[in-house]
């Protein structure tokens, strides 16, 4: 059994494991998943400190036949873009699953009758550990329909924690909302698919008259001109994967099923969701699209460029006019999709690797904002900014920590969110420059957003006990708990502020290669 095989396994294993724990063990289940979760934890640095950066493409290959009737194989392989997302998902699990250790036995309190739901905790922590398998799958799968049956799979345990287990009224019709955005995209995504093995097979480039679903083959027949990437059929075929993954991104304007997930979802499944899952249509876009239609890439890239700095600004200008303070955070996270997506589309070894480092950088980023607003709206009981105030004087770790995680949203030099925010910019004013300083606004508005934010939820007199909508005025600070989960968050931030190299190493080499595919004249060079 490969690594590969193992990463993707124990998680899996993991949530059986936690539904087979009576119910009336449910804080047993709870630790068997954090369990599982550190375990594959575990296994990811193992994976990284074998990795070669300067070694092959993909590593740790596993091959083995899968449906052999139309040429389907079980195909792992884990490059260095794969490995820092398998990483930013493995470091977010455990972190989750212990910010959500309340939300866990609250969801196992009551059903939509009133009645007891005995399951309840096990099934949310087995539904956290499914999504995580079904990611880290999805980083590593190199047979394209593999890679698809993960990608829509996932969405499953995603709308049983949004509808099942989230907040408020409207969590149902926004699990809904989000299954059938995502379904919609999926189902072009089959179609190319099909279309795709079907074009392989017509070009002799399977095995026994059949077509291949293997993402290096392909790529190898595009690459040395067997398959045609710049004929209609191709172009169509991008246009099925593309829509796809900017569901899942999302890219503006198929964005709106994001920000009403995030509000319903419980805090935790809000960040495995905008911090884990969305970073699956990113990345494949990297690997799918880019290296499969290398053509089409460069044809729609002005197009989707345009989309993506649409969202940016407009995802910017809207958590501004937020009173939700959950809402106005998901909104960050479309503006903050908008630059890894014009990153990837300026096609640029530096705007590259930058909407790479953001993705993580995001990822960690979004963690801590969302975990910590999260924190603040469980001691008061409200999303409204309004209701707050004077914060930082009853609770000033709390505070403190939301500024720091703040201050990295809107990319301050020194925290991680900059050197990516600044390697997409640089790179993309070389060949796109209008985009370039039109994305540069969102750096005034991000400003304006999160310091506003802070003033009105954090500053000022505290509000009174008594009165509507006041706030606590012995609001407790951070616990033990809350701490252990935010530290390594800053931790890393603050690391990665100064220090992105050592991802950058891993990153590098698969953008040079990307970069030389789709523009065989620039050679990858930086």
């Amino acid at each position: 059994m490969s690594w590969l095989t193992v990463l993707w396994l124990v998680p899996a294993v993991t949530a059986v494991g936690v539904l087979a724990v009576p119910a009336s063990r449910a804080e047993v289940a709870k630790w068997i998943g954090l369990a599982g979760s550190l375990v594959t934890l575990a296994v990811s640095i193992g994976l990284a400190v074998g990795f070669d950066p300067n070694g092959a493409r993909y590593q740790f290959r596993s091959d083995v036949e899968w449906i052999p009737s139309f040429g389907a194989r079980y195909q792992l392989g884990l490059d260095g873009i794969g490995l820092v997302l398998v990483l930013l998902t493995t470091v977010l699990l455990p972190l989750l699953i212990v910010a959500g250790w309340p939300d866990a036995d609250h969801a196992g309190s009551l059903d939509h009758a009133g009645g007891r739901r005995q399951k309840g905790p096990h099934v949310y922590i087995a539904l956290m550990l499914s999504v995580e398998a079904m990611v880290v799958m999805s980083f590593v799968a190199t047979d394209v329909l593999l890679f698809y049956l993960v990608f829509e799979a996932m969405l499953i345990p995603m709308y049983f924690l949004i509808g099942g287990f989230g907040n408020g009224p409207a969590r149902s019709a926004a699990a809904v909302k989000f299954l059938l955005y995502n379904l919609f995209g999926g189902l072009l995504m089959l179609a190319a698919v099909i279309g795709l093995y079907v074009v392989t097979a017509n070009a002799s480039i399977g095995v026994g008259g059949h077509g291949t679903f293997g993402l290096p083959a392909i790529a190898d027949a595009v690459a040395d001109g067997r398959l045609h990437s710049d004929s209609g059929v191709m172009m169509l075929l991008f246009g099925g994967f593309m829509i796809a993954f900017a569901i899942k991104a999302p890219l503006w304007p198929f964005h709106s099923w994001l920000p009403d997930s995030a509000v319903a979802a419980t805090p935790a499944s809000a960040v495995l969701l905008m911090a884990v899952v969305d970073k699956v249509g990113t990345f494949a876009m990297l690997r799918f699209c880019l290296l499969l239609f290398p053509e089409a890439s460069k044809t729609f890239a002005p197009l989707i460029i345009t989309l993506a700095v649409t969202g940016i600004v407009y995802g910017a200008i809207l958590a501004i006019g937020q009173t939700d303070v959950m809402r106005l955070i998901a909104y960050t996270s479309i503006s903050h999709f908008g630059f890894i997506i014009v990153g990837i589309f300026a096609l640029t070894p530096q705007s590259q690797g930058g909407a790479t480092l953001y993705m993580v950088n995001h990822g960690i980023s979004t963690a801590a904002l969302f975990l910590i607003a999260g924190f603040l709206v469980s001691r008061r009981g409200s999303r409204m900014i309004a209701d707050y105030g004077g914060v930082q004087k009853v609770a000033p770790v709390l505070a403190g920590t939301f500024l720091v995680a703040g201050l990295a949203t809107l990319s301050l030099p020194g925290l991680a969110p900059f050197v990516s925010e600044f390697l997409v910019l640089v790179g993309t004013f070389t060949r796109y420059p209008v985009a370039a300083v039109a994305a540069t606004s969102a750096l005034v508005l991000s400003a304006i957003y999160i310091l506003w934010l802070y003033q009105r939820m954090m500053g000022g007199p505290v509000r009174p006990v008594e009165g509507p909508g006041a706030a606590r005025a012995a609001m407790p600070d951070l616990r033990l708990r809350e701490r252990v989960v935010v530290a390594p968050l800053l931790v890393l931030l603050l690391v990665l502020g100064f220090y992105p190299q050592p991802l950058l190493d891993l990153i590098d080499p698969v953008v040079d290669h990307t970069i030389s595919t789709v523009q065989p004249e620039s050679g990858g060079a930086r």
